[in-house]
């Protein structure tokens, strides 16, 4: 098991959500600006320069650690966008910058060499070779790797690497190359990678009608639920649709990442951190996820691999939160592997 104790990495959309994040146990929160320089700009969601300022403030006089995903990629009309949101951060004082572009990290390193620099998931580094490369050539001290190893394949990039490494815990899956979506791009001529959002929110559009509520994307239909179903938002890869006279969930069904029992596996491995997905999501959400997380950590450090088993409470709470109210572990369990 690993020396140090595993971070718990939480979303922050809002003040209010980091706020929650650290009261209920997080060690690390990571947030955004308000603009496209990271993955999840919606309207409502992410920081002003004085919410920055206040939400390092109130971390760390908790002790705690506060993560700026500069995550998405800047064209050469833009550039400087993303260039004064590091400049910004510098000066804000967060504790590592979440970055998937090499040419904003080597402005970073060039320009404030003191930054702590984290390797975000959507650089898409899958093999300790390219992670060893971010870390040779700018320093890399951490990577979040995509959701889409097995654990054997996890186990070998730690060995390999002496880059700190994350990876997600809990929440929303990506049927995508982590986030780069042709389908959403395609749609609405904007793409997640450079613009921040998947289904932007005014191409959204949500109408009740006599079949019921309909949901589409820059007109396109994506679902229709009944009276009393629960309409998701509308992204493509989520959306049910008729193919042979049968519609359903054709590319994938709504289910949330929950690895909650691995947690002795990926300690025994080495892992850094464990992150929990969910910027866009409520500060009830962030408080409810991150309240089991903690007691699942501590459990796991107080009474090691062998005292620890997974609470039906645990789960019971983290299915009220899961898309479609299921869970799954995804790539982590290939039982042909």
């Amino acid at each position: 098991m690993t020396s140090s104790p595993i971070e718990l990495v939480c979303p922050a959309g809002s003040l209010p959500a980091l706020k929650t994040a650290i009261d209920h146990g997080a060690d690390c929160v990571y947030l955004g600006f308000k603009d496209a320089t990271n993955a999840r700009n919606f309207s409502g969601l992410n920081f002003d320069p004085a919410q920055v300022r206040e939400g390092v403030a109130y971390a760390h006089a908790r002790k705690r650690k506060v993560l700026l995903a500069l995550n998405t990629y800047p064209q050469t009309d833009n550039w400087s966008s993303w260039t004064q949101a590091i400049d910004r951060a510098a000066e804000y004082g967060v504790d590592a910058l979440i970055l998937a572009d090499p040419g904003l990290m080597a402005y970073a390193t060039r320009t404030h060499p003191q930054l702590r620099l984290h390797l975000s998931v959507q650089g898409s580094a899958t093999s300790y070779e390219a992670i060893n490369w971010y870390h040779e050539h700018f320093g890399i001290q951490r990577a979040v790797l995509p959701r889409v190893l097995s654990m054997a394949q996890v186990e070998s990039v730690v060995a390999h690497t002496p880059v700190e490494i994350e990876v997600f815990g809990f929440g929303g899956l990506c049927v995508m190359v982590e986030g780069r979506c042709a389908l959403s791009a395609y749609a609405t001529g904007e793409s997640p990678n450079c613009n921040g959002a998947c289904s932007p929110g005014k191409h959204v559009r949500w109408e009740d009608t006599p079949r019921g509520m309909e949901t589409r994307l820059n007109g396109i239909l994506i679902d229709r639920f009944a009276d009393g179903e629960r309409a998701g938002y509308p992204t493509l890869c989520k959306g049910r649709f008729e193919v042979n006279d049968e519609t359903y969930y054709a590319l994938e069904e709504p289910t949330s990442l929950n690895t909650l029992e691995l947690l002795p596996e990926l300690a025994r491995i080495g892992i850094r951190a464990i992150k929990i997905e969910g910027r866009q999501r409520s500060p009830a959400y962030v408080a409810q996820v991150t309240k089991v997380w903690r007691a699942a950590l501590d459990k796991l450090k107080s009474g090691g691999a062998e005292g620890f088993s997974v609470l039906p409470a645990w789960m019971a709470e983290l299915n009220k939160v899961s898309e479609g109210q299921s869970h799954t572990l995804g790539a982590y369990y290939r039982p042909w592997k």
